[in-house]
């Protein structure tokens, strides 16, 4: 049994999984309020799977990219949870998780690129095949006509994410891309990697383990009024 927690984007989502069916789950796809939803969110999926917390076998976190907030939430739940019942935790990485969601628009010689919003025209992304096999490592990048140029000879290209979303019309008019708009992080989409890694036994430090962050937190100056 275990507990999935996304909070690495504005989705909110916690989902209970066992060998990896979702059992329950919970989830704000636009909420950005991952620290009023999150311990609500895992109490209502214990409840409705009647789950008491020391019978789960491990907590696993969506472990970014993603913002800064959001993922420092996520983790700090888990590694809670993971101290208060004795239990192992699991990092999935947030774009394969997605990859696995996005499986549905699967065709032949499909790439699927699961992105996350970075601002401007910049976005996290890495691409995968058909078999959710990494085609490219996940990166930072910024978003033009000619993104993808490459791997549009041999692929059908499948964007989707709140990345994708602001591409749309950037690539309205190429039959090689398309872009699925509002698709989100669920926790649901963790289900098979987090099961294999249980398995596995692929865990990570409880006390060590920090997200992926991909880029350095700036934080912004705060503006006091009558100052420049």
């Amino acid at each position: 049994m275990i507990l999935c927690l996304e909070t690495a984007t504005p989705s909110c989502s916690v989902a209970l999984v066992h060998n990896g069916e979702v059992l329950a789950y919970e989830e704000d796809p636009k909420g950005q309020n991952h620290s009023e939803k999150i311990t609500l969110f895992i109490d209502s999926v214990m409840k409705k799977a009647g789950i008491s917390y020391n019978q789960l076998d491990a907590v696993a976190v969506s472990m970014g990219p993603g913002s800064y907030t959001g993922l420092r939430i996520g983790v700090s739940t888990a590694k809670g949870i993971c101290y208060a019942v004795y239990k192992p935790l699991i990092a999935v990485e947030t774009l394969e998780a997605m990859a696995y969601g996005g499986k549905q628009f699967l065709q032949n010689e499909t790439a699927l690129i699961p992105m996350i919003d970075a601002r401007r025209m910049e976005v996290y992304c890495a691409i995968f095949d058909e078999n959710i096999n990494k085609i490219r490592d996940t990166e930072a990048v910024i978003i033009d006509e000619n993104s993808f140029a490459d791997l549009k000879k041999d692929h059908n290209l499948y964007l989707f994410g709140d990345g994708a979303d602001k591409c749309a019309e950037l690539f309205a008019n190429d039959d090689k891309i398309t872009v699925i708009k509002d698709f989100y992080c669920s926790a649901k989409y963790m289900s098979v990697i987090a099961q294999q890694k249980l398995d596995n036994k692929d865990f990570v430090d409880v006390a060590y383990f920090e997200p992926f962050y991909l880029k350095d937190f700036v934080p912004g100056t705060p503006t006091v009024k009558g100052l420049k």
